[in-house]
């Protein structure tokens, strides 16, 4: 079993900056992909950013490429989520998440197989 355990979302104004981070612990492989998804209100649920573990590919979706940006510490594994210029359409919550055994990366949140608690983010104007 993995638990991931999210932190950093909150409050801030258009143009801000936030840093999440989801830490993971239980059953850790070196063979998964790492990721971001989002839930706004009355939205699906979107691959945010992602990652895989080996460091051999990264996903942004085309809304936040160039803003945020997706990384990792193998050593404490814990990923990250750096956000930048936030806008208002940023807002909503946040779920860490893990797809174990693969290398690849989905967008599609029925792969992952563990979730963070979720965060949220607002983004005012």
């Amino acid at each position: 079993q993995v638990q991931l355990v999210e932190s950093g979302g909150g409050l801030v104004q258009v143009g801000g900056s936030l840093r999440l981070s989801c830490a993971a612990s239980g059953r850790t492989t070196s063979n998964m992909v790492m990721g971001w998804f989002r839930q706004a209100a009355g939205e699906e649920r979107e691959l945010v950013a992602a990652l895989n573990w080996s460091g051999s590919s990264i996903y942004y979706t085309d809304s936040v490429r160039g803003r945020f940006t997706i990384s990792r510490d193998n050593t404490k594994n814990t990923v990250h989520l750096q956000m930048n210029d936030l806008k208002v359409e940023d807002t909503a919550v946040y779920y860490c998440a893990a797809d174990l055994y693969t290398d690849i990366i989905s967008s599609a949140s029925w792969r992952y197989d563990y979730w963070g608690q979720g965060t949220q983010v607002t983004v005012s104007s």
